[in-house]
């Protein structure tokens, strides 16, 4: 090998006195491939983000938070556990016996209230129970959880949009006047009353819908204001409308209407069980909510104006023509949860029909990160809570009103993650979302 130049020249002298003296060729040393590290494996990565700031963790680590504060009131509010503290120092088995024996208790009423109870599934086994108190449980959990999950879609595809849509009670309200009054008036052959009696729900919770959208688009009028006044009109709506001739149930003087005909009723699951065909329009209306947000031009509309609305207005969108689309179509979500309300459950028109599915839809968007099968999932968490809540008032004595303090719980932690990440000491995740504008409307 030879190389021009007194540089070259004197490389050449070098490798020729190398190969004399070890009778081997010298080669030039090529560069070590580099060694894929340890931490580049999945499991690696898994591992690294299983305790990150992120939306899994973070709900997860909400809700054992919420349970465990819950377990706290338990034992608070019961005397006779709470007396056996006055000699803690003395005797701290008794205490903690006691505590453990409560609490254990309470929240195992709340699985079985809300799942499944074991010793109903051997019934069922072994011969010596029926089938019914097997899915009784699950049966509670999904006939709680329909309507909300169509409220909470209605809210969490507001949010998408840039609007605070508060109004979803009013417009369950409407949803359940508007499919009650077509189940009891209109003659109609069973499948298609039933279908009739669900539109006119969607059709009642959309122009109640459409009202604050119209308002909002054009008068710039603010939808939180608008449509807590809507919920306020809606529910004096229903009051006066029961007493009211033709819609008051015959031979009754308090306020309920007229019964649901069978042909416009939700069939249910079984002829012992609650749950109904509303959970199943609610997973369909899931998908729907999902597809429209991600892969309809809509969508993509309603994602850019809740984003940025001058920007939206620059390329050429109609902020005010989506503003009252979404506000249509979310009071639609609500009317229909409305809807499978008294077409599944209720069969009448009460006062509390709707009970607070319209502001429990709010806590279920935000528990859902306003993502439609967070929104599902959610949902079915709160259906849990309060079926299993009405077994362990039964059972154990608990006041069911400390599950709404659980669901209340949960929804804070859910809405404070720093907080949680401080309690968890929590590494940041990148890939979390946990500062997302929940309200751009305000």
């Amino acid at each position: 090998m030879t190389t021009d130049g007194p540089v070259g020249a004197q490389k050449d002298a070098d490798e020729t006195a190398a190969e004399t003296a070890t009778g081997a060729p010298v080669t030039e040393a090529t560069p070590a491939e580099p060694q894929k590290k340890p931490e580049d494996s999945f499991l690696s990565h898994f591992m690294h983000n299983l305790w990150a700031a992120n939306t899994v963790t973070v709900t997860l680590l909400s809700v054992i938070l919420a349970m465990i504060i819950g377990a706290i009131m338990i034992v608070i509010s019961d005397p006779a556990v709470l007396s056996t503290f006055s000699y803690f120092t003395a005797r701290p088995a008794d205490a903690l016996n006691a505590s453990w024996t409560l609490v254990s208790t309470a929240y195992a009423d709340l699985f079985k209230g809300a799942i499944v109870d074991p010793a109903a599934v051997t019934a069922w086994i072994d011969g010596s129970g029926t089938w019914r108190p097997v899915f009784a449980p699950i049966s509670e959990t999904l006939t709680y959880a329909a309507p909300l999950v169509f409220t909470g879609l209605s809210v969490a595809l507001a949010f998408r949009g840039g609007l605070f849509n508060i109004g979803g009670q009013g417009q369950a309200i409407i949803g359940t006047i508007t499919a009650a009054m077509a189940g009891f008036f209109l003659p109609l052959p069973p499948v298609i009353h039933l279908f009739a009696a669900l539109l006119a729900g969607i059709l009642g919770g959309a122009l109640w819908g459409f009202v604050p959208g119209i308002l909002k688009a054009r008068t710039g009028a603010h939808e939180v204001i608008v449509t807590i006044m809507l919920n306020y009109t809606a529910n004096l709506f229903l009051g006066w409308l029961i007493l009211q001739k033709g819609i008051q149930q015959p031979g009754r003087s308090d306020a309920i209407s007229k019964a649901v005909d069978s042909s416009a009723q939700l069939p249910s699951f079984g002829a012992e069980l609650r749950a109904n065909l509303g959970i199943i329009l609610a997973v369909l209306a899931t998908a729907g909510v999902a597809w429209l947000l991600n892969r309809s031009a809509f969508g993509f509309e309603l994602r850019a104006v809740g984003h940025n609305p001058a920007a939206a207005k620059t390329a050429g969108m109609s902020v005010a023509k989506t503003y009252t689309l979404l506000m249509v179509t979310a009071g639609a979500l609500a009317g229909l949860g409305g809807a499978t309300q008294v077409l599944g459950t209720a069969h009448a028109l009460t006062p509390q029909v709707a009970g607070n599915i319209g502001f429990d839809g709010l806590l279920v968007a935000l528990l859902g990160r306003n993502r439609p099968w967070g929104t599902l999932v959610a949902a079915i968490l709160f259906g849990a809570l309060r079926a299993g809540g009405n077994r362990m008032q039964s059972f154990t004595g608990i006041s069911v009103e400390l599950v709404t303090v659980v669901q209340a719980l949960i929804v804070i932690f859910i809405a404070a993650p720093a907080l949680v990440k401080a309690i968890f000491h929590l590494r940041a995740a990148r890939t979390a979302r946990l500062g997302a504008s929940m309200a751009k409307g305000w």
